[in-house]
């Protein structure tokens, strides 16, 4: 059997380039949306999920390597449950980053990996090994420093991030956990295919997210706010088409980066990121960076550093046997793990777990 070709350095460094860039202008982007037009989060929302499937269908058209699916009543059933998980994932994940500054998004959403190990252990009914376990204690502890009362945060600038919209971080991150899982158990109906699937979840997430676009007159709201002057519609327009297609571009990114990267280089890469949105939020928005914002985040950096490392020297179980299809809890916790650096920045198109397992990469 050939020896799998050893990636270059400049690849490296351009894949993670690409993934770091795509996922930074995702995060910016959707908060300047937000910022300019906080009444239509759904309606933004919906654009972004409409922008995935037509892209999707483009790419089909350019290539044979990407397969739309035929639409089937029975595989539409079986997929809505992980469908609608997705799709409650990306509104309160949506919620929480209008409420929240730039820089204190991952903060908000930082039990993504206690709440996924959880859920999975819970699902496979097996338990986490002591550097797992500790791995989500400090997320948790450096989630609690972030989220607790900091006089400079109510005394400067503006006030603190609402109760309610931190809860809207606790419950997206509750949904990523439940989604990972779910992923699992969906992949077969969509033919063991990650594009299919995600073709399914983008349009079932739309099919599901129209009504209540309506139920909550965000078409009312645009158009007061079209006839409003102060509004600027080429904010909102613009910012639908870039986060749709640098959304799409991310999940390319992300595919290569599984590809080429090993998982200590996405590790720091992660850990860098983390470290330039929230420089960059302080100086785009003008965020407070608060001594305990500033812990918070170096803490649940540390503590995802850490998972990663744990993950990567646990040694891995035995292959199950051919008629068997039981897939161990560490896969789920890592599908999470990368779910939450994609989810963060907005929508997602491609789920990327079969390329994860092929690589049998960590987090």
């Amino acid at each position: 059997m050939d020896a799998k070709p050893i990636p270059q350095r400049w690849q490296v460094a351009g894949v993670v380039s690409f993934y770091m860039s795509a996922a930074l202008v995702m995060v910016f982007v959707n908060k300047a949306v937000l910022n300019g037009s906080p009444d239509l989060p759904l309606l933004f929302l919906l654009n972004q999920l409409i922008l995935a499937v037509v892209l999707l269908h483009a790419t089909a058209f350019l290539t044979t390597k990407v397969e739309i699916p035929q639409f089937k009543l029975e595989t539409a059933k079986k997929l809505a449950p992980v469908t609608f998980v997705n799709v409650v994932g990306l509104v309160f994940n949506i919620l929480c980053l209008r409420g929240v500054e730039a820089s204190y998004f991952q903060i908000a959403r930082g039990l993504v990996l206690p709440l996924t190990i959880g859920v999975s252990s819970t699902h496979s009914h097996s338990v986490p090994s002591l550097r797992v376990l500790l791995a989500a204690f400090i997320v948790t502890f450096g989630f609690f420093i972030g989220v607790a009362p900091d006089a400079a945060t109510t005394q400067h600038f503006r006030e603190a991030p609402s109760q309610l919209s931190i809860f809207y971080g606790v419950l997206s991150s509750l949904f990523i956990a439940i989604h990972a899982v779910l992923i699992k158990i969906s992949l077969p109906h969509a033919g063991n295919s990650t594009i299919q699937l995600a073709y399914w979840q983008n349009l079932g997430s739309a099919v599901f997210l129209a009504p209540f676009i309506f139920f909550q007159g965000e078409l009312s709201k645009l158009s007061e706010l079209y006839h409003t002057p102060e509004w600027n519609a080429r904010v909102f327009v613009w910012g639908s088409l870039v986060t749709g297609v640098f959304g799409f571009l991310l999940c390319v990114a992300g595919l290569l980066s599984i590809k080429v990267t090993s998982p200590v280089t996405h590790m720091f890469s992660s850990a860098a990121r983390s470290a330039i949105q929230t420089l960059l939020g302080v100086w785009l928005f003008n965020d407070l960076l608060s001594t305990n914002r500033a812990a918070s985040i170096l803490v649940i950096a540390a503590g995802t550093m850490f998972y990663t490392w744990a993950k990567s020297v646990e040694t891995p179980p035995p292959p199950p046997p051919a008629r068997s299809v039981r897939v161990p809890s560490d896969d789920v916790e890592a599908s999470a793990a990368e779910r939450l650096n994609r989810i963060e920045e907005g929508e997602e198109v491609f789920d990327m777990q079969a390329e994860k397992e092929k690589k049998g990469y960590p987090a």
